[in-house]
């Protein structure tokens, strides 16, 4: 059985930092592209950053700079380092593993940035 586990998510003050995890079993994430979303309730979900099998990187332009994506396939886990976290970051942060067909969700980190 497949599963993406998020963690790492919590509250912290606007210019902290967090570190997310996406832990796989089931799968190898070496051979799928691992992308980050988030969502804020009511709105549509954002793709934040992906990382390839070939650990190429791609970001939105709201958090280029900031943000860190990275896969260490010895644990099976992509991370998304963030830095300099505004307000606007809060959000439910997914993880999402494709390759071709294949498509798998994680449960979501809340995240919060609140003084």
């Amino acid at each position: 059985q497949v599963q993406l586990v998020e963690s790492g998510g919590g509250l912290v003050q606007p210019g902290g930092s967090l570190r997310l995890s996406c832990v796989a079993s089931g799968i190898s994430l070496s051979i799928y592209v691992t992308i980050w979303y988030r969502q804020v309730p009511g709105k549509q979900r954002e793709w934040v950053a992906d990382i390839s099998r070939f650990r190429i990187t791609n970001y939105a332009d709201s958090v280029k700079g900031r943000f860190t994506i990275s896969r260490d396939n010895a644990k099976n886990t992509v991370y998304l380092q963030m830095n300099d976290l505004k307000a606007e970051d809060t959000a439910v942060y997914y993880c999402n593993a494709v390759a071709g067909p294949r498509n798998y969700w994680g449960e979501g980190t809340l995240v919060t940035v609140s003084s």
